[in-house]
């Protein structure tokens, strides 16, 4: 498990390697990912957007950005969370993932916070990014 704090924002992040759907010998690798944003403040927010930044270990880097996550623009009071799934394909065995999602208060403040840097390793890689 992967975790980042920003203005009372904690974001958890816990990759899994989804085997059945990846097919190595076809360099096609599949990640889910399991994300916990928990509003630990006291204003209530939204999330907004996310912006990804996704590496293999080749080095090559693809960005994704969107309106909120997976269909949803949550609002999260004080004390609540709002957990999700999704995933990524690689074309290579490793790779890492972080990035942002934007948050909006009530007030119309916008900010930031980090999704903590995480790795995406299949089990037992020779060679591994993080």
């Amino acid at each position: 498990m992967y975790f980042e704090t920003t203005r009372s924002m904690a974001v958890t992040v816990q990759p899994i390697y989804l085997e059945d759907q990846s097919e190595p010998e076809e360099n096609h690798f599949i990640w889910a990912y399991h994300v916990r944003i928990e509003n630990q403040g006291s204003e209530t927010v939204q999330l907004i957007s996310r912006h990804w930044k996704i590496t293999d270990s080749n080095g090559g880097m693809k960005e994704v950005q969107g309106e909120g996550v997976v269909g949803e623009q949550p609002v999260l009071h004080p004390g609540e969370t709002f957990e999700y799934t999704s995933g990524t394909p690689l074309p290579t065995s490793s790779g890492i993932m972080h990035g942002t999602y934007q948050m909006m208060t009530e007030d119309g403040d916008a900010f930031d916070i980090t999704i903590p840097a995480f790795s995406l390793d299949i089990p037992d890689a020779e060679h591994r990014m993080n």
